[in-house]
Parts: C-alpha cells; sequence; structure tokens
C-alpha cells in the first residue's frame, strides 16, 4: 500500500486542500476528496488516485512513506564514491562497493584492500574526482559521501524504497554536525548548512528545501550520466547545480531526515570563516547556469510594502496595506473560512518580514552598513533585523552555547557568505544573486 505523510503546511476545508512549498491551492473533486481522506486517516487510496497524488507530491504537499525492506533495489544494487583530497573516508556504513578516488593528495593516500582506489594526478575539486568515480559504477544507483561524513551501517536502506518511483533520481539523508567542544562546533549543531532540517521535503529552488549537499546523498546512475554529471568547471555549488539540472530533466529529488548521517565541521574559526566565504561565492555562478533560482528573497509585492512602512516608521499605514491584502485575499478565497484567509495573510507577512531580515544581513548587509551611518533613524529597525532573528533562533531552540556568542558567529555566519556573495558577482558580472524576487498568491490546481 502506498503511504503518504502530509507536509505540515497541509490544511483542508472540504474540498480545498491548502499545503506545498510555496503554498498552492487544491480544489478536489468528489473522489480527490476521498483521496485526501484517505491520506489524512493511513487508510488505503481509493482507484485512480494517481493524478492528484502526483500533484500533490510535485508541490510538496505530501511526503511518500517508502516501505522498509521492501523496494526493488537493494544494497547490492549501490556503489559508494568518495571524492577524497588530503584525507581518507569515516565509516561508510556496510557497504561492499566502495570507489575512493584521490584527488591529487600529497603524499598520495595510503591503499585499502577493502575499497578500490583511484588516483588523479592533480587536485581537480570535488565535482571531477566524483564524474572519476562515476565512470567505473556499474550498479543502478550510486551513493557519493564526503571524507568529512560518518554514516551508520544501515543508512542506506530506508532511501531505496524511494527508488520504486521510476521519475525518482536522487534521495539525500539529513547531514546533522558532529558534536563538539569548541563553539564553531556548537554553532554547527545549532545552524549547519548542510543540516536542513527535520522534516521531509521535495526539494527544488525556491522551496523550503531548495537543495541537497553533495556531504552524502543517493543518485540513480543513469539519470546522473544522462545530465552529464557534475560540472566540473564549478569548485563549490556543483552538487546545488545537479540536483537543479535532474530536476529541469523531469526528475524528482527528495530530502528524507529520518535517515541522518554526520558530518564533522571545521576545526578552526578561521577555516570556518573560509568556507563560508565559498559557499557565498558559488550563488553567483549558479545563478549564471538557472537565472533567479538563488534570489535571495522570494516575496510578495504587498508584503515587501508592508515592511517598507514598518522600516520608514509607518506603523499605521503598513496595517492599512495589511488589512487590504486580509480583504484581497478573502475574496479570491471566497469558499475558505474567513479566519483563514487571515491566517494566511498574516502568517505571510510574518514570515516575509522574517525572510527580508535574513536577506539584510546576509546578503545586502554592505547596504545596510552605509545606510546606517548616514541615516540615524535607520540604525533601530537594523539592528532589530540583524539581531532579532538569531536571537529568537536560539531562544527557540535552547541553543547549546550563550545567547551573546551564538548571536555573534551567527552574524559572522552571515557577513562571512555575504562577502563572498558579492565577490562572486563581481567575478560573474551578474547580480541576479543579489536581487530579490517578487511573487503573488500561487495559481490553482484542479483535482
Amino acid at each position: 500500500m502506498t503511504k503518504f505523510r502530509l507536509d505540515p503546511s497541509y490544511r483542508r476545508y472540504d474540498r480545498i486542500v491548502i499545503a506545498g512549498s510555496p503554498l498552492r491551492l487544491f480544489r478536489l473533486s468528489t473522489i480527490g476528496a476521498r483521496v485526501a481522506e484517505a491520506m489524512e486517516r493511513g487508510q488505503p487510496l481509493p482507484q485512480g488516485h494517481g493524478k492528484l497524488t502526483d500533484r500533490l507530491l510535485d508541490a510538496g504537499a505530501v511526503h511518500p512513506i517508502p516501505d522498509p525492506g521492501s523496494g526493488t533495489l537493494t544494497i547490492a544494487d549501490v556503489t559508494v564514491v568518495v571524492p577524497a583530497f588530503n584525507a581518507l573516508p569515516g565509516a561508510l556504513g556496510n557497504i561492499e562497493r566502495v570507489i575512493v578516488v584521490d584527488d591529487g593528495s600529497e603524499p598520495p593516500l595510503a591503499a585499502n584492500q577493502r575499497r578500490r582506489m583511484i588516483r588523479m594526478d592533480a587536485n581537480r575539486g570535488p565535482a571531477a574526482a566524483r564524474n572519476a568515480g562515476l565512470a567505473l559504477v556499474d550498479t543502478a544507483l550510486v551513493a557519493f559521501v564526503d571524507t568529512d561524513v560518518e554514516a551508520a551501517d544501515d543508512w542506506l536502506e530506508p532511501l531505496l524504497g524511494y527508488f520504486d518511483d521510476p521519475r525518482v533520481a536522487l534521495v539525500a539523508p539529513r547531514v546533522s554536525s558532529v558534536a563538539g567542544a569548541s563553539h564553531v562546533a556548537m554553532y554547527e549543531s545549532a545552524k549547519s548548512p548542510l543540516d536542513l532540517g527535520d522534516q521531509p521535503a521535495r526539494v527544488a529552488a525556491g522551496t523550503r528545501v531548495s537543495y541537497v549537499p553533495a556531504a552524502a546523498l543517493v543518485v540513480r546512475t543513469e539519470a546522473l550520466r544522462a545530465i552529464g554529471g557534475f560540472d566540473e568547471t564549478l569548485r563549490v555549488g556543483e552538487d546545488v547545480d545537479a540536483v537543479w539540472r535532474l530536476i529541469d530533466a523531469g526528475h524528482r529529488c527528495r530530502y528524507d531526515p529520518a535517515v541522518v548521517v554526520h558530518h564533522r565541521p571545521r576545526s578552526t574559526l578561521r577555516d570556518w570563516i573560509r568556507q563560508r566565504v565559498h559557499y557565498g561565492r558559488s550563488a553567483a555562478a549558479l545563478d549564471r547556469r538557472h537565472p533567479r533560482a538563488v534570489a535571495p528573497l522570494r516575496i510578495s509585492g504587498w508584503s515587501a510594502v508592508v515592511w517598507a512602512l514598518l522600516f520608514l516608521r509607518r506603523p499605521g499605514a503598513a496595517l492599512v496595506v495589511a488589512a487590504g491584502t486580509v480583504a484581497a485575499l478573502r475574496r479570491k478565497l471566497h469558499d475558505l473560512p474567513a479566519s483563514e484567509s487571515m491566517r494566511l495573510a498574516g502568517v505571510g507577512h510574518l514570515y516575509a518580514g522574517r525572510q527580508v531580515a535574513g536577506a539584510v544581513t546576509r546578503v545586502w548587509w554592505p547596504l545596510a552598513a552605509v545606510l546606517a551611518a548616514f541615516v540615524p533613524r535607520s540604525r533601530l529597525p537594523l539592528a532589530v533585523a540583524v539581531l532579532g532573528p538569531p536571537a529568537m533562533d536560539w531562544i527557540k531552540d535552547r541553543g547549546p552555547d550563550d545567547l551573546v556568542r551564538y548571536v555573534a558567529l551567527r552574524v559572522a555566519d552571515d557577513v562571512a557568505y555575504g562577502t563572498g556573495l558579492w565577490i562572486g558577482a563581481v567575478d560573474e558580472g551578474r547580480m541576479g544573486a543579489l536581487a530579490p524576487k517578487f511573487t503573488n498568491w500561487p495559481g490553482r490546481t484542479a483535482g
């Protein structure tokens, strides 16, 4: 029996479902309403459910639950490829087929009789190393695992059932940071860019989980070869690019946080900051290949006006605009309870505010610094935007470090990433990774 888990965004009102990332509205037929009710109760789905469930899956409104051990593919159908530079791989689980690609390490990495070793004469980066290993794979699936990742013996088995869906080309586990005593390690355990959260998701640009890192992931071998593997001209961001090209080719990519592998963070503050700058530099190159997919902010034009008015200290005008959006949404969603229109508009504005604050701190901080220097009345709202979200996150998650140090590292994280982003934008001659993208209420879907 095919089972599905409802996304946290899922809400149904008789024959209307609002769910997904970004939010979509589904108007259901009589059969569609029965399918939705069966999914909600975990019951067998009625005949003819495929069209609706496909739409819900592709919108991120529901997520598949593979039946453990019942998939057609097994561990014997997986080869693990490890790109290695000056380090040997950690624990990889109970995998017999392992290819370690020595990416020009000096001295060369020691051979291991249990693992196939190949060596590249010069360091060409993780994309080239993964492609070199991919060329030798003769199994249906290939798993890529970085040397700074450790995996339990049984990490792969729960992911294999996803591939019973022929459209699924990639599945990624949750990458959790290894606990440590250093302040960087404690920060990473709460705010690692590799850890994409505890909720399952479809992976697509502009959604809640817009990418997955190649620190650990499983891919359909032929699908990856069909798109040309990883882009070897990218030293950073090659994994995001590959995921998006798979999606552009019509494949599904999934994120399953129920499976967890562990990643060792950078050991020094200097190396950690350098890593974040590299991450930021990749954005402009990705924007060239996937225009507007890396926009730092996706926001409704009305929400932008509301928050601009609040920034200008015009709360009355902001309240009028916000009330107008509720009224407009109420007319558009006239068959929903008025309370739901108010909830959607209110949550939308609050979420937009959080996104604006993140963009100010992470991407537009050079502009914000200039504004604060020359416009004194902007300093308070900018300080709230910079310090408020990390403080709220620390309070909500009971951060492992003290509040002041956590906020300082969060600001350093954002500034380092933003520095790399601006450097990359200048190098590439593209500003797409710096510009917001304005959106409206999503289209409606029948089912």
